[in-house]
């Protein structure tokens, strides 16, 4: 029996991914680790609270029941982004 090839993604974005380090997202094929060091919101979230991510206007990632919204700049280039949360 052979596999079916699997069809293109749905989502522009997922969690792929929660450890005890952090998250990892996948937004319109690339990952990202947000460390919960750098990205503490996540860390006693809940996992629906987690999950529950949507990519709005190509840019943003919005986890709207933790009020959190990233820009995906800040994440593909944390460097030019020094601010970090405390």
């Amino acid at each position: 029996m052979t596999s079916e090839t699997r069809g293109a993604s749905i989502s522009d974005v997922e969690v792929t991914s929660i450890d005890t380090h952090g998250v990892w997202v996948y937004v319109r094929g690339t990952e990202h680790f947000l460390p919960y060091r750098d990205f503490p919101w996540f860390k006693d979230a809940t996992l629906a609270e987690v999950l529950q991510v949507e990519l709005m206007h190509g840019t943003h990632l919005v986890w709207e029941r933790l009020d959190v919204d990233l820009s995906l700049a800040s994440l593909e280039d944390p460097g030019k982004y020094p601010l970090v949360a405390k």
